[in-house]
């Protein structure tokens, strides 16, 4: 009778929970450790194993010994984590007009995720159809936002909140002359 070898650790837990704690940014704790954020990205994910030698390098640059990067410690996570503003990731549409700053922890990614939405006068954010069952929730803090899902379509003004499909083509828009700013919220299926 064979047995299977063992998985390696999984470190992407660990990686992440020390990364947070210490309000260091991918792109931070790339630069500190000499490791390609795509790569410290897909680790967090649990996507891609790393070697011992980018384990020793994750280490030095976090302060911590690799048995604890590795899971043999695990690091007690704080009560309250704080994560500071230079340190949450956020990334434009194509048109330049619409950030969408990240407030979800990464280990959500694919079940809920929720960003803080600034979309400025004449801006529009279209997206592709996500997987089935897929739903968003869009909350207009500030200015107003128009909403496509498929052939739908809706105008919010601030207070008001639209939930609408996201496993078809969609769109957020500013049809305003300000600035909008929303919450929006993605649901993905269980």
């Amino acid at each position: 009778m064979s047995r299977s070898p063992p998985e390696p650790p999984r470190v992407g837990e660990t990686l992440a929970a020390l990364r947070q704690t210490r309000a260091l940014s991918l792109d931070q704790l790339s630069r500190q450790a000499g490791v390609s954020k795509s790569m410290l990205s897909q680790i967090e994910r649990n996507q891609a194993n790393p070697t011992v030698a980018v384990v020793w390098r994750l280490a030095n640059a976090l302060g911590v010994p690799m048995a604890e990067l590795l899971g043999a410690d695990k690091p007690v996570p704080p009560a309250i984590a704080t994560v500071a503003s230079h340190a949450t990731p956020s990334m434009r549409s194509p048109d330049g007009r619409c950030e969408l700053r990240i407030l979800s922890p990464i280990e959500l990614a694919g079940q809920y995720e929720w960003y803080e939405l600034s979309v400025q006068p004449g801006g529009a954010l279209a997206s592709e159809a996500h997987e089935p069952g897929t739903r968003e929730h869009l909350s207009v803090l500030s200015g107003s936002l128009e909403v496509q899902s498929a052939e739908a379509v809706t105008r919010l003004k601030v207070g008001e909140t639209a939930r609408y499909g996201a496993d078809q083509s969609h769109a957020i828009r500013n049809p305003g002359k300000g600035v909008a700013h929303a919450l929006l919220v993605v649901v993905h299926p269980a």
